[in-house]
């Protein structure tokens, strides 16, 4: 596999992964060779998931509900082995576990050869991401990250038909998320069931070299929310991940032009790498661009 390269005061022709293909309705879901589509990553990821194919808390009382499908590869017809699956989502409290060591309504499992996995857990509901603000709420939603080694790690997000907030959410109304909604149907055992079939995309990472030149702290003179001035670019296999108060807000994936972009095309991570180790991030949002400077490297 090939593995590309950042280059020092220059630019590097941008390359973007093909999203064409084809898809079409079977009449229970959507089938074909177009790559599942991204999505934000939220500010709830935690590494480290315990695995396990039931998420269900112990004195859970939300409504169970069973989260299969498959992972295939590239060409949507391959299951895909030994991919790692996580997902996590809300209580039925619109409460995330984000501090205990029991990861609760959170899980992990590896495909075997047949590409299927299995989740139990509970229907999501919505919550309100502000709680001062009322059109702050999210439609109920699961959040997903595979991994592996011969695609690009994938990190997305599943909602439910007929949720009254899809339309105002700025992540489940956009046009790439279409396929992702999805019906809660019901099976042979009268149980709540959601099929998810994941085709995953090809991956063309950068050398383990390039991603310890830009990996460490960067800090901008720049206002930012809650006075933050300080990020932080971990590397987790072929992504590189955004921490702001070590706390995971946004997984990148190398496009090109020494450039990385999150779900949804934001944010978008422009590096200059400077002879000597000088390194600036240009950080681009919906809401702007920030300049930051790198002053702690982990190695190099």
């Amino acid at each position: 596999m090939k593995r590309r390269t950042f280059i020092h005061q220059s630019s590097l022709l941008a390359f973007s992964i093909s999203a064409f293909g084809t898809i079409q309705w079977n009449g229970e879901k959507f089938v074909g060779d177009s790559p599942t589509t991204t999505d934000i990553l939220g500010p709830f990821y935690r590494p480290g998931t315990p695995l396990r194919s039931n998420i269900i808390p112990k004195g859970s009382k939300g409504i169970p509900m069973h989260l299969s499908g498959t992972i295939f590869k590239r060409d949507g017809k391959t299951p895909l082995n030994n991919a790692l699956i996580e997902i996590w989502q809300c209580n039925e409290n619109q409460v995330y576990d984000n501090a205990t060591d029991d990861y609760l309504n959170r899980g992990a499992l590896r495909t075997a050869a047949d590409g299927k996995y299995h989740f139990t857990t509970i229907v999501p509901v919505p919550y309100k991401a502000n709680p001062d603000n009322e059109s702050s709420w999210r439609p109920a939603h699961i959040h997903m990250r595979v991994s592996s080694p011969e695609q690009q790690d994938l990190i997305t997000q599943i909602y439910f038909k007929g949720d009254k907030y899809n339309g105002s959410d700025d992540s489940a109304s956009s046009p790439s998320a279409a396929n992702r909604i999805l019906e809660i149907g019901t099976n042979s055992n009268n149980e709540k069931n959601v099929v998810f079939n994941v085709v995953m995309n090809e991956t063309f990472p950068l050398a383990d070299n390039e991603f310890k030149k830009i990996e460490g702290l960067y800090r901008t003179d720049q206002k930012i929310a809650d006075s933050d001035r300080i990020y932080e670019f971990v590397r987790k296999d072929d992504l590189l991940f955004m921490k702001l108060k070590g706390q995971y807000v946004a997984s990148l994936k190398y496009i090109g032009d020494n450039t990385f972009e999150g779900g949804l095309g934001y944010p978008k991570v422009k590096f200059d790498l400077q002879q000597g180790g000088i390194h600036h991030a240009t950080i681009e949002s919906r809401n702007g661009r920030i300049l930051a400077e790198k002053f702690l490297k982990y190695s190099e």
